[in-house]
């Protein structure tokens, strides 16, 4: 019997174009990443010429008149090194040497399966420079419907790599990985690390030794323990240079009485197809040249078309968020609404993981601030939907007024937050609490 058959079937694939992969990798860039891929494009592409900047220069003049907390340093570009920015022949790149690369070589040497390869690899790709995971970036991937465990076995993976501690979404755990990997870690010392940082850090000796119901030497020899590991797991991948200055992707400015969104593009080099190659192509004979001013007519155009599509990607996402958090960018109040990935993608009809490239790296400046644009996504809590940043708020404004000889528990600031609409449970007050790094009662009352 022959195996050999034949048949017929009609199935629809997505397939990426070179064009879509371009105008994603662009989407997600950094205004930084974006302006040195735009010097490189100019470099590259001779059909590309860069404009006059006085233009842009002159519009962000106008823009500063209307808002004077804008910056007025460092929106002008330049593709031009000066002598002593050129760098060093033979130097190493810094990006090969990056914590994100070093942990995703560890994973390409790991047999996973390529499911949980893509989203471990993803996972160290949000790992910040000091080696630590933010719960927004997590709680981002539950919102792109990726199942529940495997992102919880994609986590377990990267704090598994070297060095240890790295991937950890707290400093507490970051220090009970490093503990984990020590050989029968006292019992004591995990307690500490995993219930009384701030006591210790503060020195609070008492509080320790009568909650845990050890001696004073006992608490003082597992300081000694905790003092000798790592808090910044990442520091040894730190580049030894000079602190970079954030520059805004979008200002939300107040303009006759109405908030509106503008594009902070005064920065990029004003590109356009030069005339005289369009003419060559035109005109010339050669089909050698013909077909390369042809290939290098194309990219060019899919490079100005990418750079609209991100502009206007963005603006949509940020006219969004203004529309969502409008009495925060007023000024009537200074807690935000409940908002996510998910919601703000079916509002403008987009995929979840597009508005992640979208606000990944960017951030927003109004007259409140400078902030990144995830700071603005607040999952809601509570039976009135109060947001994350708005219980934190109140946690704080409670522990304020509080009487400092009677302070106030857990238990009782939950309760106070359940009777203002905000149901949340003693060991998330207490979660919020260490965030924002406020002691407990013990440590609070004086």
């Amino acid at each position: 019997m022959s195996l050999i058959s034949l048949k017929t079937e009609l199935r629809q694939e997505l397939k990426l174009t070179p064009q879509l992969l371009q105008s994603m990798e662009m989407l997600q860039m950094t205004s930084q990443e974006l302006l040195e891929y735009i010097g490189r494009a100019v470099e590259e592409n001779p059909v590309l010429e860069q404009e006059d900047l006085s233009v842009s220069n002159h519009a962000y003049d106008e823009l500063r008149q209307k808002a004077s907390w804008i910056d007025a340093g460092g929106h002008t570009a330049s593709f031009t090194h000066a002598e002593g920015d050129l760098p060093e022949q033979g130097a190493v790149d810094r990006e090969l040497e990056s914590l994100s690369a070093f942990l995703c070589d560890q994973l390409d040497r790991k047999k996973l399966p390529a499911p949980l390869l893509a989203l471990s690899k993803y996972i160290a790709e949000l790992v910040d420079e000091d080696g630590y995971l933010t719960n927004e970036d997590l709680d981002g991937l539950a919102e792109l419907h990726i199942p529940q465990p495997l992102i919880d076995e994609a986590l377990e993976t990267v704090q598994q790599l070297e060095p240890a501690g790295v991937g950890a979404r707290s400093l507490s755990e970051c220090l009970l990985l490093q503990l984990e990997r020590q050989k029968a870690p006292s019992p004591a010392v995990l307690d500490i690390v995993a219930r009384f940082l701030p006591e210790l850090g503060r020195r609070h000796y008492g509080v320790i030794c009568r909650e845990l119901s050890l001696s004073m030497e006992d608490v003082q020899q597992a300081e000694k323990i905790i003092s000798a590991l790592e808090p910044y797991p990442g520091r040894s991948f730190q580049p030894e240079i000079s602190a970079v200055y954030v520059r805004p992707d979008v200002f939300i400015v107040e303009t006759d009485g109405t908030m509106e969104v503008v594009l902070n593009e005064y920065y990029l080099p004003r590109i356009s197809i030069s005339s005289y190659y369009t003419r060559l192509l035109r005109e010339s004979d050669e089909k050698d040249t013909r077909d390369y001013l042809r290939q290098k007519m194309q990219q060019a155009k899919w490079l100005l078309d990418s750079l609209d599509r991100r502009g206007g990607t963005l603006r949509r996402c940020a006219e969004a968020i203004l529309a969502a958090q409008y009495p925060f960018f007023s000024g009537e109040s200074d807690s935000l609404s409940p908002m996510n990935l998910s919601s703000l993608a079916a509002t403008l009809h987009l995929h979840p993981s597009t508005i992640s490239r979208t606000v990944h790296g960017k951030y927003l400046q109004c007259r409140q601030g400078t902030y990144p644009l995830r700071y603005f996504f607040s999952r809601a809590i509570g039976s009135q939907g109060a947001s994350r940043q708005s219980v934190k708020l109140k946690l704080l404004a409670l522990v304020k007024e509080e009487d400092p000889k009677r302070p106030l528990s857990d238990q009782k600031l939950s309760e106070l937050l359940s009777s203002g609409g905000a149901v949340v449970a003693r060991r998330t007050v207490a979660k919020y609490r260490m965030e924002l790094g406020i002691g407990s009662s013990t440590v609070r009352k004086r």
